[in-house]
C-alpha cells in the first residue's frame, strides 16, 4: 500500500481580527502597509513623502473609509477639484494614487475588509470617472512660427552641418526637419 503525502492542516482562511475594529484606525494601518510596501520596492524618500501627503489629502476628501467609496465620491472630489481650478495633472494625480491605493488593498487586505466590515472590494475608479493623459494639460500659448523664422531655423541646420564633427548625423536631422517642413506635418 502507498503512504498518502496529503495531510489536513488545521488553518483559517480569514485572520482572526477583533468584530469591532475601528475603520479608521484600520485604514491608518493598512496606508502604514502601503508605504512600506513603497519603500520595500525601493522607492525614493522624496517620492514616498510626496505621495504619503497626496494619498492622505485624497482619502480626506473622499471623507469616508477606501473601502466604501463609491464612483459618486471620486466624482465628487475630482469635480471639486476641478472647480476650484486645479490642473487636470493634480485631478489625475488624486484619482492615480487612490487607485494604487485601492490595489493594494484588494491584494493584500481584501480579505480582513470583508471579515470586519462586511465589504467587498471593487475599485469605484471606473472608465467615466479616470482621466487619460492624452498629451500637454495646456493649449499652446504661443503662435506658430513665422516663415522667416523657420528659414532661421533651417540656415542654422545648414550651419550645423558644415561645421558637424559627424556629417551624418547633421545631414539626417536636416533632411529629417526639411521633410516634415514640406509636407505639411504638425
Amino acid at each position: 500500500m502507498v503512504e498518502s503525502r496529503l495531510r489536513v492542516i488545521e488553518g483559517r482562511t480569514v485572520p482572526e481580527i477583533p468584530v469591532a475594529w475601528d475603520p479608521w484606525e484600520f485604514q491608518a494601518l493598512c496606508v502604514e502597509a502601503f508605504v512600506a510596501s513603497w519603500r520595500a520596492r525601493g522607492f525614493s524618500p522624496v517620492t514616498v513623502d510626496n505621495d504619503i501627503g497626496l494619498l492622505e489629502r485624497t482619502l480626506k476628501a473622499l471623507g469616508r473609509p477606501a473601502w466604501d467609496v463609491t464612483p459618486e465620491d471620486i466624482d465628487r472630489v475630482v469635480g471639486g477639484l476641478a472647480i476650484e481650478g486645479r490642473a487636470p495633472s493634480t485631478r489625475r494625480g488624486y484619482v492615480q494614487i487612490f487607485k494604487g491605493f485601492h490595489r493594494f488593498l484588494q491584494a493584500r487586505k481584501a480579505v480582513e475588509i470583508e471579515a470586519a466590515f462586511g465589504v467587498r472590494l471593487v475599485c469605484p475608479v471606473d472608465e467615466f470617472n479616470a482621466s487619460r493623459h492624452v498629451g500637454d494639460d495646456s493649449p499652446a500659448l504661443l503662435p506658430p512660427p513665422t516663415p522667416e523664422r523657420v528659414e532661421e531655423f533651417f540656415d542654422f541646420l545648414k550651419a550645423r552641418i558644415a561645421t558637424a564633427r559627424k556629417y551624418a548625423p547633421a545631414a539626417r536631422d536636416y533632411a529629417l526637419f526639411r521633410t516634415l517642413y514640406h509636407a505639411g506635418l504638425r
